[in-house]
């Protein structure tokens, strides 16, 4: 692997999305990210489908540039495997639930007697602390749980969550920031440290200004659909054809957009001269703005409005993001060789670096498709794989020939 992270080795024993989602971020960076699953079934986004050749989708966007190995850890034989991996390793990261990774042995406590210097990374549904922190994690619960939910969806009430993963991956964000501090600390000082990070702390974090909103004015922030409730007009708007989206948030923008609208006199207008009395009258605004932009195709309206300075957008679907000209341009999908499916494409990490580049090398490894090699690579003799197999302790991939 190449990347600033080239030479750190990390033990993932993490599943579904969250704690997948950090070591990818961790592996991409040029970690070597040795993938830890459990037999025959692995990790449980193998299976969230829709499936791609028999691959979950969301297995294969999260877990490129990694080694799978399958370890049975309710075995003896299998936890021994786990602390021998630790010796040499720098980063271990898990997301079970409070207090499973203690009870299977290799908890912080268990595994810093192994490896004085490892970085150990716990990443939780609600955090360490707390009543709720042996709840297990599902990112739409949390939207719940944090407000996220109550400030989003139509302004007519009904509700919505974000359709993406936010505290799944935020958190994973969080968490590959606190272990490259963590790394860059071990540095400095020589000892390794626990790293903890939720998706509870994400989701708080996310809805911050909100909050302070509230503390600032004792007001409950409202569900605004596509609309800001600091700003008008900024929502979405019908036009002939497809929606648009429009972003104004000062007096000189809406300038230009009443030029653009061939609307001039509404500059003047004492119900929109500045912004506070724009919200204040948001949906007489809104009214007159779609009337005007139905009277054209979104295409022709976009054009305008970025010929006339005017922050808009039309409402993509995923398909057109996907042949995006600018999509192309910054190279946000990359190729990638997989053993079962032709023509995969990648998003890559959503920052690039000058000196020392990111890219994706490995295509998400089959289940167990490195166990053989990452087993040699510990001096472990084929004998004792052979034993370990027949055990179950171990697995490898039904796509390999497994070959003393």
């Amino acid at each position: 692997m190449t990347g600033p992270l080239k030479g750190i080795r990390v033990i993932d024993i993490t599943t579904n999305i969250s704690g997948p989602s950090l070591t990818m971020i961790l592996a991409d960076l040029g970690a070597e990210v040795i993938k830890i699953e459990r037999p025959n079934t692995g990790d449980d986004s193998r299976m969230m489908g829709p499936l791609w050749e028999g691959e979950g989708v969301y297995y294969l966007h999260i877990n490129r540039n990694k080694r799978s190995i399958v370890i049975d850890l309710r075995t003896s034989e299998g936890k021994d495997l786990i602390y021998d991996l630790i010796k040499d390793a720098d980063v271990f990261v898990e997301n079970f639930r409070y207090g499973k990774a203690s009870k299977l042995g290799i908890g912080y406590e268990d595994l810093k007697e192994v490896n004085k210097g490892l970085i150990y990374c716990s990443l939780s549904a609600y955090g360490q602390e707390g009543e709720k922190r042996h709840k297990p994690g599902y990112d739409a619960i949390v939207q719940a749980d944090t407000g996220i939910m109550g400030i989003n969806g139509s302004e007519d009430g009904e509700v919505a969550r974000a359709g993406v993963s936010i505290l799944d991956q935020g958190s994973a964000m969080w968490g590959a920031l606190g272990i490259v501090s963590a790394l860059y600390h071990r540095v400095q000082s020589g000892k390794g440290q626990k790293v903890e990070t939720s998706l509870y702390e994400t989701g708080v974090f996310w809805t911050g200004y909100h909050m302070l909103s509230y503390m600032a004015t004792g007001i409950e922030p409202k569900k605004m659909g596509t609309n800001h409730a600091s700003f008008a007009p900024y929502g979405a708007f019908a036009t002939a054809d497809d929606s648009i989206m429009i972003g104004i948030s000062n007096n000189s923008l809406f300038a230009k957009l009443c030029k653009v609208l061939s609307k001039e006199e509404w500059i003047e207008d004492d119900r929109f001269r500045t912004n506070l009395n724009r919200v204040e009258n948001r949906t007489v605004l809104n009214d007159c703005i779609e009337s005007v932009f139905k009277t054209k195709s979104a295409s022709v309206w976009i054009h305008e409005l970025e010929e006339g300075g005017v922050p808009s957008s039309i409402i993509q679907k995923v398909s057109s993001v996907i042949k995006s000209a600018q999509t192309e341009s910054t190279k946000m999908l990359t190729p990638v060789n997989h053993p079962k499916i032709k023509g995969l494409n990648l998003p890559r990490l959503p920052f690039q670096l000058s000196d020392s580049p990111l890219e994706i090398q490995k295509s998400p490894p089959l289940l167990g498709e490195d166990t053989i090699s990452i087993l040699r690579e510990k001096d472990i003799d084929d004998e004792t794989i052979s034993e370990l197999i027949e055990k179950g302790v171990i697995q490898v991939s039904d796509q390999l020939e497994y070959k003393k």
